[in-house]
């Protein structure tokens, strides 16, 4: 199989995305980020936008893009993933910039995706109802419901909903004025989330013949595997690096045997795990992308579990960064639910 991450360009990619995350987005960054305002740092977001043209990877040139594709956003997201930064990314450069394109409107797109490549326009996409199924309908009075788990849903300037109609499903531009927003606590401190309440709310459609939301899905759950991916994989370097500091009975406590066999384990969990985003990506067919999701984040929750376990009663310390690991893990898990199930609803 080829690797879709191992290109010159992707190495590159990699390599800056890295280098700057390294030095704006450490531990205390990460943490001062996710208790500010918005969430996020957006002067940090600014810049992966401005010089590396993170945001811009999946749309197309002529729409303010950079044109290039699903594999070059998840190498983004593996390293916002390894250093669990807040940002944007997910829900508007990757989900409203892919569901924007999926209706085919080029007026829509023109007006909209200039400002989500540049990353000066934060988008939304509300869909879901509490179980991970299509939450909103739509009729002639307007669109009515309640959307959760909403990616920045009350921050976003552009605010798009999925939503149930006579026809099937369509793709709605929302006008902000007309709904109700309010951020939600979550498990995960590092992600924002909202609901998003509508009241027989004028909408414009977007789509023609259609809406194909199990494809969006698809390209939702691949997006968060890539951020299980860096994220394990960081935790269980974390926890390597500490087993080899930390010392019990005069010896680095890496040293003993049953240590050495949970942390083997856990580097076959996390290389599964690569494999299998590996094969979603070039395959994309639905079973290659469930495998993803279910392989992903059972690595990272095992990951994340042995980085608890292994660095001991300070792990579980609000000043200790594994906490923010498992939780991220429970979180992701979680996130966009089981894509087949959630389309027989």
């Amino acid at each position: 199989m080829t690797d879709p991450f191992e290109s010159e360009e992707s190495a590159a990619l990699r390599d800056a995305v890295r280098s700057l995350l390294a030095r704006r987005s450490g531990p205390e960054a990460v943490r001062a980020a996710m208790e500010s305002p918005l969430g996020y740092d957006d002067k940090l977001w600014s810049t992966l936008c401005e010089q590396i043209g993170v945001a811009a990877l999946t749309i197309p040139e002529h729409y303010g893009g950079a044109g290039a594709g699903l594999a070059e956003a998840c190498v983004v997201l593996q390293e916002l993933g390894r250093t669990l930064t807040p940002a944007p990314m997910l829900g508007s450069a990757v989900l409203c910039g892919e569901a924007l394109l999926r209706t085919g409107n080029d007026e829509a797109c023109e007006l909209l995706l200039p400002g989500i490549a540049s990353g000066t326009t934060l988008a939304a996409l509300a869909w879901s109802d509490e179980d991970w199924a299509p939450g909103l309908t739509a009729s002639e009075t307007g669109l009515d419901g309640r959307a959760h788990y909403v990616l920045d849903g009350d921050l976003a300037d552009v605010l798009l909903a999925v939503a149930r109609t006579a026809e099937g499903i369509g793709l709605f531009e929302v006008p902000l004025d007309g709904v109700r927003r309010e951020r939600v606590t979550t498990l995960d401190p590092t992600r924002r989330l909202a609901v998003v309440d509508f009241a027989s709310t004028p909408a414009r459609r977007l789509d023609a013949d259609g809406f194909g939301l199990r494809k969006l899905l698809d390209t939702a759950v691949v997006a968060v595997a890539s951020e299980q991916v860096g994220a394990a994989a960081r935790a269980l370097e974390l926890t390597v690096e500490y087993t080899k500091q930390r010392r019990q009975f005069g010896r680095a406590i890496g040293s003993f045997q049953a240590l050495k066999h949970r942390m083997a384990d856990v580097h076959v969990h996390v290389e599964a795990a690569r494999s299998a985003l590996y094969a979603a990506l070039v395959d994309g067919d639905a079973e290659a992308v469930t495998t993803a999701k279910v392989v992903c984040s059972e690595a990272f929750s095992h990951a994340a579990a042995e980085m608890v376990q292994l660095h001991g009663g300070i792990a579980i310390t609000w000043e200790h960064d594994a906490h923010l690991y498992f939780k991220r893990a429970h979180g992701t898990a979680l996130l966009f639910g089981d894509p087949v199930s959630a389309l027989s609803a």
